[in-house]
């Protein structure tokens, strides 16, 4: 399910300082397969070329550390967010993370009621999130992000169901069930006069 989509420049509205601090196209390369979350009225890199400034973000619930990278508008409002996957490059998300500004602390999900709460002021502010799975590519010498449709395997699909039940995100998710996945549930070939293999 490998489908190309458009490609952008660096956003303009960049200063030659912030660009400093902006992930480069072939950084974003480098993360191999992320949960994209973008707005629904928008497009899967339309986030990209709207933002002015990006961080890292944290979020713990009870299954476990969220790990996004937070891409803000001129006016602070988050319109583009890359997650970590289990399907990720970890060392590559590492070493872009180091080079980014602080973020917040951490972001606290707190009680249901309140996560309830900033879903229907987001939908009623028109703040929805689409979601989908991307390989990002480094386009045009360096300078232009593209982007391509990936699959997940089950562990990264059940990692990106969790987020976008918590962010109240919509959207379909790939999954290739690789030969390994499809060996495990069917039962082992037994040679004649073999002995059943016994489970401890």
């Amino acid at each position: 399910m490998s489908r190309a989509l458009s490609a952008r420049r660096l956003p303009s509205s960049l200063s030659r300082l912030s660009l400093r601090a902006w992930p480069a196209p072939a950084q974003l390369a480098a993360l191999g397969t992320v949960l994209c979350l973008y707005h629904a009225d928008g497009n899967e890199l339309g986030g990209w070329r709207q933002a002015v400034s990006v961080h890292a973000c944290q979020g713990v619930d009870s299954e476990g550390l969220r790990e996004s990278l937070c891409f803000l508008d001129a006016r602070g409002r988050c319109v583009w967010r890359l997650y970590l996957l289990p399907d990720s490059d970890f060392l590559a998300w590492d070493r872009l993370v180091a080079t980014l500004p602080p973020g917040p602390e951490h972001d606290s999900d707190a009680s249901v009621g309140e996560r309830l709460w900033r879903r229907l002021a987001g939908h009623l502010g028109g703040q929805r999130w689409r979601l989908c799975t991307l390989r990002l590519h480094a386009a045009d010498e360096g300078r232009t992000l593209a982007a391509s449709l990936s699959t997940l395997s089950s562990l990264g699909a059940a990692t990106a169901r969790r987020i976008a039940r918590i962010e109240g995100a919509e959207g379909e998710l790939a999954i290739d069930d690789c030969c390994c996945a499809d060996a495990a549930r069917r039962p082992a070939a037994r040679a004649p006069g073999d002995l059943p293999l016994v489970r401890l």
